[in-house]
C-alpha cells in the first residue's frame, strides 16, 4: 500500500558505524528520511507505529553517541524497535516485519547483535540493563548499559525495583526516560536544555564529585545538610526529586525531537563519571505523520495502511469480536449488580474493559502496567464482598501469578479471571501467546477454568462466572472474532464441572477444550465419510472435570482424541490423569491427547501457526487413524 521513499542519506547508512561517519549537521535529515521508510514500512506490513515514530531522533542520537553494539541498547517492550531495525543492518528486510519467517514486531536476540536483550512485555530494560553493566563493571569489560523505558511502563513496580538497586553499577548504567504521556515535565524549551547541558557537562560534575568529597571529610550533619541543599536545588530547578532518591544523576527534561539538544546532553552523559545517570527526554507519540499525531491510540498498533491518507485496512465485516462480547457482556451484567466490577492492566480496549467503564466508568478500574498489583487488587475487592472481573492477557497474567496463587487461590476469593488471547496470536509471536494459563490454573485447588469455543459460550461463561461466588473462576478466550453463532438472547448459567456432547457417535470421541471445537466438528465430518462413527465434546470446563461424560466416552469408544489450544500440562494431562487414577486406561482404548508444541512458535499467519502445531482437523483424523492401526495392530498380537 505504500512505495519506498526516496532516502538518499539514510541509503548511505547500513549500520552505526556508518552513522557515526556523518557530521552532526547531516543528522536531520537522516531523522526525517528514518521517519519517511519507517512510515512505509509499516504501511506495508502493519505493526507498532506512533511508539516508534515518537522515538526516531532518540534512535539516531543513542546511536550516533554510543558504541552499539559494545555499548548495549535495551528498549523496553520493544515495541519502538523498527527505527532501530533500520539503523542496524536489517533495513532490507523490514518490510517482512511479523509475517512468517520475517523480523520480529520486537527486540529479539537471536536476530541481531544490536538487540542484546529480548523483549516484548513492559518494564523489564532496567533490570536487564542492570545485569548488563554490572557485568561489564566485575569482568572490567568497556561498554555502557543504556535502557530506554516508557513512561507508562514506569508504572510496574519491577522498574522501580531496579532502580533501587542500579547504583551497583556506577556510570556504567544509563536509564532514558522516553516521556510521551504522562506529561510528568515541565515545559520543555530552551532554558531547560541549557540547564541540562550544562548538569550533565564534565566540568560541573568534576566540580559536583570535587564538593562532594570535600563535604564527607565535614562533621555529619553539615555533609548531609549539603547534599540535601544539592539535590534540591536542583530537583526545585530540573525535577526529578524521585529518581535522586533512587540514586540515579536526574538530567532533564529535554526536547527528544531536537538534535541539537539531545547530542550534546548525551554526549556527556556517555563521557560522565557520574553514575548511574538518568536522562529525562520528552517525546511525541507519532511524530512527524499527522494521523498518527492526532490519533495517538489509532496509530498505536495498525492494519497496513495509506501513507498518503493514513486510512488503515480494514477488515470485511464479521462476527463481534471475542472481548467485544466480554466487554458488552459484563456491562449489561453490572446493570442488576452494582457489586460486579472491572479491573485491567493498561489494556482496556484490548480486553473490552473500554466497553464496561462506557457504561459503569465508577467500577471501571485502569491500574497501568502492574498486573500483580491488579490481581490482590480483585483480591481485596473480592473478599469485600465485590464481584471482581480481573481482564489480562494470558500472557500478562504470568506476570502475576504468585498472586493469583497466594491471594487468589489460598484463601479461594472468588475473583473472575477474564483471560484475553488464550493460545496463538498470529503476529504477535511467542512472546504475546497464551500458551500456558490452562497448566498454571488447573494446576491449582479451589479454581474453577473454562474455556469458551465460540462467542455465545464466552456470553454464558461471563455469567457463569459473574454467579460464581465460592472461589475463584477463570474463562480463557482467543484473539480476534468469534465464529458467527447467534448470540444468546438469555443468558445460561453453566453447570460447573459439566460438558455438553455437540455431536453423538460410536466409535471415535473427540474431546475438544475451547475454540478448536469447530476443526474437531471438521474431523468428525472426514472421519463418518471413512466409516468411522464419531462423538464430538466440548468439555467446557479444564477444572473441574465432567468425569462422568469423560468415563462414558472412554468406556463406549475405541479411540478417544483431547484436544486444546494450550501447553502441555492442560486438559490431555488432567484427563490422562484422571483415567489413570480411576482404572479406566486398559489394552482395548486408545487415549490420544493433541496440545501445542513443546516450543515457542514463531510469529505468522495464525492458519499457518495451527498448521504447524498441529492442530488442524486434518491432524485429528491422522491422530485417530494412526491410533487405530496401533490398536489393531496391538490386539492382533494380543490374539496370537
Amino acid at each position: 500500500m505504500s512505495q519506498s521513499p526516496d532516502t538518499p542519506l539514510l541509503d548511505t547508512v547500513s549500520t552505526p558505524a556508518d552513522l557515526r561517519r556523518l557530521k552532526p549537521a547531516q543528522l536531520r535529515q537522516l531523522a526525517d528520511e528514518l521517519r519517511t521508510e519507517t512510515i512505509s514500512a509499516v504501511g506495508t506490513t502493519g505493526g507498532h507505529l506512533g511508539s516508534g515514530l515518537g522515538v526516531v531522533e532518540l534512535t539516531t542520537a543513542i546511536h550516533y553517541v554510543f558504541n552499539t553494539p559494545d555499548d548495549r541498547l535495551i528498549w523496553d517492550v520493544g515495541h519502538q524497535c523498527y527505527p532501530h531495525k533500520i539503523l542496524t543492518g536489517r533495513r532490507d528486510r523490514i518490510r517482512t516485519l511479523r509475517t512468517g519467517g520475517g523480523l520480529s514486531g520486537f527486540t529479539k536476540r537471536t536476530e541481531s547483535e544490536y538487540d542484546p536483550f529480548g523483549a516484548a512485555h513492559s518494564s523489564t530494560s532496567i533490570s536487564a540493563a542492570l545485569g548488563f553493566a554490572v557485568a561489564n563493571k566485575l569482568t572490567g569489560a568497556p561498554g555502557k548499559a543504556i535502557a530506554v523505558i516508557g513512561d507508562g511502563a514506569m508504572s510496574a513496580g519491577m522498574a522501580y525495583e531496579a532502580m533501587n538497586n542500579a547504583e551497583q553499577a556506577g556510570n556504567r548504567l544509563v536509564v532514558i526516560l522516553n516521556d510521551n504521556d504522562m506529561s510528568i515535565a515541565p515545559p520543555v524549551g530552551g532554558l531547560s536544555a541549557y540547564l541540562s547541558r550544562i548538569v550533565s557537562s564534565r566540568e560541573f560534575l568534576g566540580l559536583r564529585e570535587t564538593l562532594k568529597k570535600f563535604a564527607r571529610k565535614l562533621p555529619r550533619p553539615i555533609h548531609s545538610a549539603a547534599k540535601k541543599t544539592d539535590e534540591f536545588a536542583r530537583g526545585m530547578t530540573m525535577g526529578g526529586t524521585l529518581f535522586e532518591e533512587l540514586g540515579f544523576y536526574y538530567v532533564g527534561p529535554i526536547d527528544g525531537h531536537n538534535l541539537d539538544h539531545l547530542i550534546p546532553v548525551l554526549e556527556n552523559v556517555r563521557d560522565a563519571e557520574e553514575g548511574p545517570i538518568l536522562v529525562h527526554v520528552v517525546t511525541k507519540k507519532g511524530k512527524g505523520y499527522a494521523p498518527a499525531e492526532k490519533a495517538a491510540d489509532k496509530y498505536h498498533g495498525v492494519q497496513k495502511f495509506d501513507v498518503i491518507t493514513g486510512a488503515q485496512a480494514k477488515a470485511p465485516p464479521g462476527p463481534p469480536s471475542y472481548q467485544n462480547v466480554f466487554g458488552e457482556t459484563l456491562a449489561k451484567l453490572a446493570e442488576s449488580d452494582e457489586r460486579i466490577c472491572a479491573i485491567t492492566a493498561a489494556m482496556p480496549s484490548g480486553t473490552g474493559v473500554d466497553k464496561f467503564a462506557q457504561a459503569h466508568p465508577t467500577r471501571a478500574f485502569d491500574v497501568g502496567i502492574a498486573e500483580q498489583h491488579a490481581v490482590t487488587f480483585a483480591a481485596g475487592l473480592a473478599a469485600q464482598g465485590m464481584r471482581p472481573f480481573c481482564a489480562i492477557y494470558s500472557t500478562f497474567l504470568q506476570r502475576a501469578y504468585d498472586q493469583v496463587v497466594h491471594d487468589v487461590a489460598i484463601q479461594n476469593l472468588p475473583v473472575r479471571f477474564a483471560i484475553d488471547r488464550a493460545g496463538l496470536v498470529g503476529a504477535d509471536g511467542a512472546t504475546h501467546a497464551g500458551s500456558f494459563d490452562v497448566t498454571y490454573l488447573a494446576s491449582l485447588p479451589n479454581f474453577v477454568v473454562m474455556a469458551a469455543a465460540d462467542e455465545a459460550e464466552l456470553a454464558h461463561m461471563t455469567y457463569t462466572a459473574a454467579e460464581h461466588d465460592c472461589g475463584p473462576i477463570a474463562v480463557r478466550y482467543p484473539r480476534g472474532n468469534g465464529t458467527g453463532v447467534e448470540m444468546p438472547a438469555v443468558l445460561q448459567k453453566l453447570e460447573i464441572g459439566k460438558g455438553r456432547v455437540v455431536r453423538e457417535g460410536k466409535s471415535v470421541a473427540i474431546l475438544s477444550l475451547g475454540t478448536r471445537l469447530g476443526e474437531a466438528l471438521k474431523a468428525a465430518d472426514a472421519l463418518e465419510a471413512k466409516g468411522l462413527s464419531t462423538t464430538v465434546a466440548d468439555l467446557r470446563f479444564a477444572k473441574p472435570l465432567d468425569e462422568a461424560l469423560i468415563r462414558r466416552l472412554l468406556a463406549t469408544h475405541e479411540v478417544a482424541v483431547t484436544i486444546e489450544e494450550n501447553a502441555i500440562g492442560g486438559l490431555g494431562a488432567h484427563v490422562l490423569t484422571m483415567a489413570s487414577d480411576q482404572g479406566l486406561i486398559d489394552a482395548g482404548l486408545k487415549l490420544r491427547t493433541m496440545r501445542l508444541p513443546d516450543r515457542f512458535q514463531d510469529h505468522d499467519k495464525p492458519e499457518l501457526q495451527y498448521d504447524e502445531a498441529g492442530l488442524n482437523s486434518a491432524h485429528i483424523v491422522d491422530t485417530v487413524l494412526k491410533a487405530l492401526r496401533h490398536n489393531s495392530e496391538g490386539l492382533a498380537d494380543a490374539r496370537a
